[in-house]
């Protein structure tokens, strides 16, 4: 984990939610809070946690050095060109999310990937 985490500055959140009480905000608050930069991508809002909100991940202009997904694990195909074409090179998704097809493909270009963990959980944990 130390590893993986290691030169992460700015985290893009995909599907981080304004509902305080779902995981997404609670994670992404607890990144926020453990000095990252996050990047909220959400259809809807203009600010979630202080941050600007972008609709789409192609609509980020920033350099992303970690991309974490809240949504279903389809949704992880249908971005991961969006994700190679970005330079994002770690791809995480979060507890309960799974996607084999975009592990093998995200092992064949290099890019570090998890899913099926909750990266607050992890990170609590390497504290």
């Amino acid at each position: 984990m130390k590893d993986f985490m290691k030169d992460v500055k700015t985290i893009a959140v995909l599907g981080l939610s304004p509902d305080k009480s779902k995981a997404s905000h609670i994670v992404a608050k607890y990144l926020q809070e453990s000095g990252f930069k996050i990047i909220p991508i959400y259809p809807k809002e203009d600010i979630i946690l202080n941050e600007k909100v972008f609709r789409a991940l192609e609509d980020v202009n920033e350099k992303i050095d970690l991309l974490v997904l809240f949504r279903k694990g389809e949704v992880a195909s249908e971005i991961f060109d969006t994700v190679l074409k970005k330079g994002i090179k770690r791809f995480w998704l979060q507890l309960g999310i799974k996607n084999e097809a975009v592990k093998a493909k995200c092992l064949e270009n290099n890019i570090a990937f998890v899913q099926d963990k909750c990266i607050m959980q992890e990170l609590k944990a390497i504290k």
